[in-house]
C-alpha cells in the first residue's frame, strides 16, 4: 500500500514539471521598453525585456522590413507610444504572430539595412534585452579630412574629441541622476567650437550624438581623421563617493598602476558588455614582425608625447578644479591605444561625487572645464606642432634669445621692434619675469 501512495506521487510530481513547462502554463515574458539609438552609420533598436528573450528573425524586401518573432510574450505592448529617431526607420509595429502565445513585430525601413541581432544579459542600469544593429546602406558622408600624409604646406592641427559613453551605455550615472554621456558630450562640443575658432587647429567629434562606439572603434575614427591628438573626455566614478578631483590617464602596457586605475578598467569592459559585441582586428602574419617593430617605434613616441600632453593639461584643470592625481596615471584603456595618435583620457571630476556631479551640472563649469583643456592643448603645440601644419611654419619663422644678466622683456621687445605681449604669447608667459639662461622665441611680428 505504501508502494501504490509512493507511485503516485512521483507520477503526480512528473505529470506537474510537464505541465509547467507547457507554455500555457510557463512565465510569459514581457516588453517593458524600446529605445532607438541612430548613428551615422547605423541604428540601434532595443527591446528591454523582463526576462531572456526567445526568438526568431528574417528579412523582407519591397519593401524592405525586419521581422522578429518573439516567444512566449505578453502581446499587451503599444509600440506607437515610444520615439523612433533617425531616418532609417519608418515605423515598428504588431503583426500576425507566428504562435498564439507569442508576438510579432515588423520593423518598416527607408531603404536597406543589413541586421545584426543578439541577446544581452541584465547589465546595470538594464535588464534583459535584445539588441538590434540595422546596418545602413547609405550612411551619412563622413566628414572630409585632408590627408596630413601627403606633401601639404601649413594644414590644420587635427584634434579628435572623443565624449565617453553614449547611446545604450549612460557610462557612469551621478547620485542625482546624472548620466555621464551627456556631461562628457556637452563639454567636447565646447571644446570643439573653441578649436575650431583657434586659425591653425580644426577638431573632428568621433562622437557627435547621443549614440554607442565601441571603445575599439574610437582611435580607428581618429586615425580616418588623420587626427594629431585624441582627447578622450569622461566623468570618473567610484564605489564611494568621497573620491573627487580630476585626473588624465595616458595607456599602460601592463596592468593598471593604482586601484582607480583597475575600476576604470572594468567599467570599460562593463561599457563593452551594455554597448554590444566586440569589433575584432586582424593582420596577416607574414606581415606580423614588420608591423609589431613599427607600431613599437610609434607607440614610444605616442606614449611620450600623450604624457607631455597629460602634465599640460593638468597645469590648466587644477585652475578650475580639484586633482584627485597630480602627475598623469596609467591603465590599459582601448580608446588609448593608438600606436600612431599620442592619446588621453580625461576625468574631469567624479560625477559619483554629490558636489561634483552638481558642478558638471552647470553650464559655466563645463565652459571652463572645455577652455582649460583648450589652453593647455594649444599651448602644447605652440611649442611642439606637428611638421607640416601652419604653426610649424610659422615657428620656423620665429627667432630665438637666450637671456643673459640685466635684460627684461621690454628691452628685448624694443631691441627686436615686437610687442611685450607678443614675446608673452610665444612662448606661453604669464608673467614679465624672466630669467638668465631662459632662450624665448621672438616672433617676427
Amino acid at each position: 500500500m505504501m508502494g501504490l501512495k509512493r507511485y503516485h506521487i512521483v507520477v503526480f510530481l512528473f505529470m506537474g514539471s510537464v505541465l509547467l513547462s507547457h507554455p500555457i502554463f510557463a512565465k510569459i515574458n514581457r516588453v517593458d521598453s524600446l529605445r532607438v539609438w541612430p548613428s551615422p552609420t547605423s541604428t540601434r533598436v532595443v527591446f528591454d525585456l523582463a526576462a531572456e528573450p526567445e526568438y526568431t528573425y528574417f528579412p523582407l524586401t519591397n519593401p524592405e522590413r525586419l521581422v522578429i518573432d518573439f516567444d512566449n510574450t505578453d502581446k499587451k505592448v503599444d509600440f506607437s507610444q515610444f520615439d523612433i529617431s533617425g531616418d532609417l526607420i519608418k515605423n515598428i509595429r504588431h503583426s500576425t504572430p507566428k504562435h498564439d502565445d507569442g508576438i510579432r513585430v515588423v520593423i518598416e525601413l527607408n531603404r536597406k539595412a543589413k541586421p545584426e541581432i543578439f541577446a544581452m544579459p541584465p547589465t546595470e542600469p538594464y535588464g534583459d534585452r535584445l539588441v538590434i544593429d540595422l546596418i545602413d546602406s547609405r550612411p551619412a558622408a563622413p566628414q572630409v579630412v585632408l590627408d596630413r600624409t601627403q606633401n601639404q604646406r601649413d594644414r590644420d592641427i587635427i584634434v579628435a574629441i572623443d565624449a565617453g559613453h553614449g547611446g545604450e551605455d549612460p557610462g557612469s550615472i551621478g547620485p542625482s541622476g546624472t548620466y555621464e554621456k551627456n556631461i562628457t558630450l556637452s563639454i567636447s562640443r565646447k571644446l570643439e567650437t573653441l578649436i575650431n575658432a583657434e586659425p591653425g587647429m580644426r577638431a573632428v567629434m568621433i562622437r557627435t550624438a547621443d549614440y554607442y562606439i565601441h571603445p575599439n572603434r574610437r582611435p580607428e575614427l581618429a586615425r580616418e581623421h588623420k587626427a594629431d591628438l585624441l582627447i578622450s573626455v569622461h566623468a570618473d566614478a567610484f564605489h564611494s563617493p568621497q573620491p573627487r578631483g580630476a585626473s588624465v590617464w595616458v595607456l599602460s602596457m601592463r596592468r593598471a598602476d593604482n586601484e582607480l586605475g583597475r575600476w576604470m578598467e572594468n567599467t570599460e569592459r562593463h561599457s563593452v558588455l551594455l554597448g554590444g559585441a566586440a569589433e575584432v582586428i586582424t593582420d596577416k602574419a607574414s606581415e606580423r614582425y614588420l608591423t609589431e617593430t613599427i607600431l613599437g617605434l610609434s607607440m614610444d613616441y605616442s606614449m611620450a608625447t600623450s604624457y607631455d600632453v597629460s602634465e599640460s593639461i593638468l597645469r590648466e584643470l587644477k585652475k578650475v578644479t580639484k586633482l584627485h592625481k597630480r602627475a598623469p596615471q596609467a591603465a590599459s584603456l582601448a580608446v588609448l591605444t593608438s600606436p600612431d595618435i599620442p592619446s588621453i583620457l580625461v576625468e574631469v571630476g567624479f560625477i559619483s561625487n554629490p558636489q561634483e556631479e552638481k558642478n558638471l551640472n552647470w553650464a559655466k563649469y563645463r565652459q571652463d572645464l572645455a577652455e582649460s583643456l583648450f589652453t593647455a592643448v594649444s599651448h602644447f603645440f605652440r611649442k611642439t606642432p606637428p611638421e607640416g601644419t601652419l604653426w610649424a611654419s610659422q615657428r620656423a619663422e620665429q627667432r630665438t634669445h637666450k637671456v643673459r644678466s640685466g635684460e627684461s622683456l621690454s628691452l628685448l621687445a624694443q631691441r627686436y621692434n615686437v610687442k611685450v605681449s607678443s614675446i608673452k604669447q610665444a612662448n606661453n608667459m604669464t608673467s614679465d619675469m624672466v630669467r638668465i639662461g631662459q632662450v624665448l622665441t621672438i616672433p617676427r611680428i
